[in-house]
C-alpha cells in the first residue's frame, strides 16, 4: 500500500467526512481512477509521435498505454477511421495514488508561472480534468530524448455525486486550487 493511500486512510478520510457532515464512513468520496489521455492530431504525418509518446507515458506513470484510434472518418482533417490518434492510461489501485501524489508533489510546481488549478474544472459529477501543455513538468522525462513537446489531460475521476464534495476530496488531499 502506498503512503498516500495510508495517508488517505488515516488522515484524509476522516477529515473529509467531517467537514461534509456525512454519517456515515462508506459516504466518504474516493479516488476510483486517473485517465491520462494525449490526442496527437500530427500522428497523421509523423507516425513516430505514436511510439514516443507510448514510452513517455509508460515511462510517467509505470503502465503500459493504449493506442487509441479514430472512431469516424472526417475528410477536412485527412482522418480515416480506425488510424491512431493518441494514446491513453487508466491507473487504479496503488499506481493511481502514486501516480497522485507525484502529480500534485512533484509535476504541477514544475509548471512555469503556476498560481495553482482552477475550481471551475469540474464536471459536474465530482469528476477533475487538468490540462497540461508539456511533458517535461515530469521528472522522468529526459528533456534530451524529446522530438516535440506535447500536452496532455489528466482526468481524475472520483466517487463524489457533486462538484463540491470532490472540491472538498481534492483540496484535502493538498490539491493546488487557486483562492
Amino acid at each position: 500500500m502506498s503512503n498516500f493511500k495510508k495517508a488517505y486512510q488515516e488522515k484524509f478520510k476522516a477529515q473529509i467526512q467531517k467537514e461534509l457532515g456525512l454519517k456515515n464512513m462508506m459516504q466518504v468520496p474516493r479516488l476510483e481512477k486517473i485517465v491520462i489521455n494525449v490526442g496527437l492530431g500530427e500522428a497523421l504525418q509523423n507516425s513516430k509521435l505514436i511510439d514516443s509518446s507510448v514510452d513517455q507515458l509508460r515511462l510517467i506513470t509505470g503502465q503500459q498505454p493504449v493506442v487509441t484510434k479514430s472512431k469516424q472518418a472526417i475528410s477536412n482533417f485527412k482522418l480515416r477511421e480506425g488510424v491512431p490518434i493518441g494514446v491513453r492510461v487508466t491507473l487504479r489501485g496503488n499506481q493511481m495514488y502514486e501516480f497522485f501524489e507525484r502529480f500534485v508533489g512533484f509535476a504541477l510546481p514544475r509548471v512555469r508561472d503556476f498560481k495553482g488549478l482552477s475550481s471551475k474544472a469540474f464536471d459536474g459529477r465530482g469528476n477533475y480534468t487538468v490540462g497540461i501543455r508539456e511533458q517535461l513538468i515530469f521528472p522522468e522525462i529526459d528533456y534530451d530524448t524529446i522530438e516535440k513537446i506535447k500536452g496532455m489531460n489528466v482526468t481524475i475521476c472520483t466517487s463524489a455525486k457533486t462538484d463540491e464534495a470532490g472540491r472538498v476530496l481534492l483540496k484535502t488531499m493538498g490539491f493546488p486550487f487557486r483562492n
